[in-house]
Formats: C-alpha cells, structure tokens, sequence
C-alpha cells in the first residue's frame, strides 16, 4: 500500500496536488506544452505513472484540474470584493480587475493560453461549471450596484457588458501569460479601459443583444 503522507487522506491528496502543480510549473520552464508527457509530470512529481492516473486519466485532464484549483484563490478574493457593499463599485471593480490578472502569473493559470495538444482552455468547462463563472456574477453584481448608486451609467444589458469587457481582462492575461513582468501596467491599463466604458460621461451605447 502507498504510503500516506500528512494526517489523513484529504491531506495527502493536497500535498500530491501541489508537487503535481509544482511539477508542472517546473517543466513548463524546460518544454513546450505539447511536448509535455503524464509520463514527465509523474516522474517530477515523484509518482509512479499509474499513481497519476488516480488523480487525472489524461493531460487534458490535469491541466483542467490544475487549472481550477489554481483559480480558487483568485475566486475567493474576489468574491470578499465583491462582498464589500460599503465600497464604491468602481473602487471594488479596480481590486478585481487586479486579482484576477495577478492570478494569472500562477503558471497554472497561464495554459489556458498555451498552444498546442487541443488547447487547454478549449478544456475549460462552459458556465456555471466554469471556475471563472463566479467571478462574471461578482463583476455583474458590482457594475449593477454601481448603476443604482449612480458611479456607472445604466448600460443596458449588464449580461452582455461583463461578456465585452472580459474580452479586455482575457486580452490583459494573455499579455501577462507572455511577460509577467508587464503586470503592473496591465493591471493599469484594464482598470482604465474597463472603468472608461462604464464611467456616466460615456454616452456610447452597447451593442444590442
């Protein structure tokens, strides 16, 4: 029988899941995604082949996994913004645009957008079961609190806005997936470019859905 690390099976599990990450952090700095095996993220992480596979039948798989819990804190913290109602809205927007790009200087989160092996973020549940779903109904709730409280214009569709301005956010994490050393003035950009659109002196009307 294996042996059992930590002080129980769900603790064991998590350590097994961060040397998995780690792993693959490590040898993403060596390779390119398709040129990465279950057979070299098992021999990184310490594990045998057929070990891995009680965690993620494929690469696809693992990247998924890897992925979501990657997301968790992201997810969290926004959520505790989005909670913080006293706020104003733009200052709340402000924090998770930055949350959220921040996150994806986690190499975890930066293969969604690395080519190859079916793209990973082709494997990206569609919403709600998305890990990112949360986060759009954060956002959603912010902007629309912060039409009633006069701070953004009335923008029509909420729905459809938050779907354009994630095309800014997707945009800025590209960009810093390419060089996180571009974080800071992309963070700067987004909260620019998205708070423009919503400012009341922005009389421009959406596009209709």
């Amino acid at each position: 029988m294996p042996r059992i690390r930590g002080a129980s099976i769900e603790e064991h599990h998590e350590l097994v899941w961060a040397d998995l990450a780690e792993a693959v952090r490590q040898l993403l700095l060596e390779r390119d995604y398709d040129g990465l095996t279950m057979g070299h993220i098992a021999a990184r992480a310490g594990l045998a082949r057929n070990t891995l596979y009680n965690y993620a039948p494929d690469k696809g798989a693992l990247v998924l996994a890897l992925t979501q819990r990657a997301a968790r804190p992201a997810i969290e913290r926004v959520a505790a913004v989005a909670a913080g109602s006293a706020g104003p809205a733009a200052g709340r927007l402000r924090e998770i645009i930055q949350a959220v790009l921040e996150a994806f200087t986690d190499p975890a989160l930066q293969m969604m957008f690395r080519p190859g092996s079916g793209q990973p973020v082709d494997d990206v549940p569609r919403e709600p079961d998305s890990p990112f779903h949360a986060i759009v109904v954060a956002v959603e709730s912010v902007i629309q609190d912060g039409i009633k409280r006069g701070e953004f214009r009335d923008v029509g569709d909420v729905r459809l806005t938050v779907e354009l301005l994630t095309g800014a956010m997707r945009a800025g994490a590209e960009r810093i997936s390419r060089d996180p050393g571009t974080l800071v003035a992309t963070v700067g950009a987004a909260q620019e470019t998205i708070l423009a659109s919503l400012r009341p002196g922005n009389t421009e009307q959406m596009p209709p859905g």
